[in-house]
């Protein structure tokens, strides 16, 4: 039985998450509070697996709460936030300081319904999750030889697949990325308007110019891509120029974006001249996709259990046969600025 914590200001969102996460066989809320200060000494006395929180409060905001947590009790947390740009750019700030996922709060698109399935299944996911371990390795920053900058990357594709966890393996990765890396695309599970925020943070830290992805934008060297929430990212091509389709279409494995839905496209019109990197995530999207890459001719790659917060989609990789490497994050860039260097002289 999982022991959930649910700490929102909002006594309706206090009354609903307790009903809503109460129906699961599996889960039973052991407390809820109103702010930081009832919630720590809840959590002292319940004892929870796993802690809900709101970022917007009264008395202590939830980021400040969080790191203090983060550094006195570390406990598996999930972000349920307001689906505003602030609310994003929070989220975002808050899975820096250790959270394990983001979730919205409902709104006119997203019900009450889907948002206690998809709460339910971060909730469960979270409970699998050792904090103070998960950031012993993806906390080490990329201290490895990369180049400053490439030879030749304009017919070159890197992709990059994740999920819960990715936010953070990401920003590791773009922050060692050479200013004239290859176009890159990155297809993250993450929801509308986050990933706006998500793309802004990344181009703070990124070499690289990093943007939220738009329709029929030009795929270019120094340029990564990310795709929006609630749209699928797809790679076409026009004779010698890549660009950008994003489109509205049925969720594929419970997701828009979806990894396979970018990984297939990119097997489609690049081919041999990408590199595909399934990173951390829960589920199995971005397997098939991944495997049509490698299908296809392209390098493929998977983030290695170890430095994993949730090795679920990296691990279905595998199973299938849709890797070629296996390695440990700060080894992905490397590994596939590499072998994109490596094609000028074939």
């Amino acid at each position: 039985m999982i022991k959930v914590l649910v700490v929102d200001d909002s006594a309706i969102v206090r009354q609903i998450f307790e009903k809503e996460l109460g129906s699961d066989p599996n889960i039973t809320v052991v407390g809820t509070a109103p702010d930081p200060f009832v919630a720590r000494d809840l959590i002292v006395e319940k004892q929870p697996d796993v802690v809900t929180l709101d970022l917007e409060m009264p008395r202590m905001d939830g980021l400040s709460f969080l790191r203090r947590l983060m550094h006195y009790y570390p406990l598996p947390v999930v972000i349920v936030s307001s689906l505003t740009p602030k609310g994003g750019s929070l989220a975002l700030a808050a899975m820096a300081a250790g959270a394990v996922d983001v979730l919205c709060k409902p709104g006119a698109s997203y019900t009450v319904g889907n948002m206690a399935k998809d709460l339910i299944d971060k909730i469960k996911i979270a409970a699998t999750v050792d904090v103070k371990r998960k950031t012993l390795d993806v906390e080490q920053s990329l201290d490895v030889i990369v180049p400053t900058t490439l030879t030749t990357t304009t017919n070159q594709i890197l992709a990059f697949g994740a999920s819960t966890g990715g936010t953070v393996a990401l920003e590791k990765i773009m922050r060692a990325m050479p200013v004239n890396g290859p176009g890159t695309l990155i297809t993250q599970h993450m929801p509308e308007l986050f990933t706006r925020s998500f793309a802004e943070r990344l181009n703070k830290f990124s070499n690289m110019e990093v943007r939220e992805a738009s329709d029929g934008a030009s795929v270019i060297s120094g340029v990564a891509y990310v795709a929006p929430g609630n749209k699928h990212m797809i790679l076409r091509r026009s004779g010698a120029v890549y660009y950008l389709q994003i489109k509205d279409g049925p969720l594929v494995n419970r997701h828009r974006p979806s990894v396979d839905v970018s990984f297939r496209s990119i097997a489609e019109v690049a081919g041999k001249n990408a590199v595909g990197a399934i990173l951390t995530g829960m589920g199995g999207d971005g397997a098939k996709g991944l495997l049509a890459m490698k299908q296809a001719g392209a390098t493929t790659i998977a983030q290695d259990e170890a430095t994993c917060v949730v090795f679920g989609m990296p691990k279905v990789a595998i199973e299938i046969g849709a890797v070629d490497e296996v390695l440990p994050l700060q080894e992905i860039l490397p590994r596939a600025l590499q072998v994109i260097e490596n094609r000028r002289l074939q």
